[in-house]
């Protein structure tokens, strides 16, 4: 069994995967290769593939390492390291995380704009919402209560986001979900865009509702 990398040698490991092997770098017996306007150019051994792309003045780049045989594509390897890291970053600004804002029925006005407003940040700078209402006790007899709180919070939001679905009662909870808006169309309500970009440390300080445990957290419930 082979043992896998730690520490160091894991860091290395890693890097080790990311590295791109290119011209004499190409260690493969045979490899199917790709022409500089991305015609196919057959299977043949490294040597011969590198021969075509000096004759245009190119890079051999192996941009498959685990096809059989591995995939090279004649092009400048610069441009293309280029083009990784754009597709990288935008793979990263992309994955937003689903935020959660957490609510009680009978949430004091100071705490509820405080949690508007991370919560408009939060959709502001693109990422999903889920606002989770949780019933204690004979809380339970006032759902009302609780819906119409939600909807509150679903239309002070509305300059930012708008809501996936119905508020909907799940057991002692009301959940729903919103999706940020188109970026031209975001109004803010409870921030100056000079609050939007600072970073908000604060932690919660009760626990977090098991339903999303994943999600991060606005604010805890008061």
């Amino acid at each position: 069994m082979v043992k896998k990398p730690s520490g160091k040698n894991k860091k290395r490991y890693n890097n080790n995967r990311d590295y791109i092997r290119k011209n004499d770098k190409i260690r493969a017996r045979e490899v199917r290769v790709v022409g500089p306007e991305g015609e196919m150019l057959g299977v043949m051994p490294p040597e011969e593939a590198l021969k075509i792309a000096k004759s245009h003045h190119l890079d051999l780049v192996e941009v498959a390492s685990s096809a059989v045989p591995p995939v090279c594509r004649i092009l400048e390897f610069g441009k293309y390291k280029y083009e990784l890291s754009k597709q990288k970053k935008k793979k990263t600004k992309t994955s937003k995380r689903v935020k959660e804002a957490k609510f009680r029925p009978r949430i004091e006005e100071h705490d509820y704009v405080t949690k508007l407003r991370r919560s408009e940040k939060f959709l502001h700078q693109g990422n999903k919402l889920k606002i989770t209402l949780m019933f204690r006790g004979r809380e339970m007899e006032h759902i009302d209560l609780g819906m119409n709180l939600v909807k509150q919070a679903i239309q002070d939001l509305a300059g930012v986001g708008k809501p996936d679905d119905t508020p909907k009662l799940n057991g002692r909870f009301i959940i729903v979900s919103m999706s940020p808006l188109p970026k031209h169309l975001r109004v803010l309500k409870f921030n100056s865009l000079e609050e939007i970009d600072s970073v908000d440390d604060e932690e919660d300080d009760e626990e977090d509702f098991e339903e999303d445990s994943s999600a991060d957290t606005v604010e805890a419930a008061s």
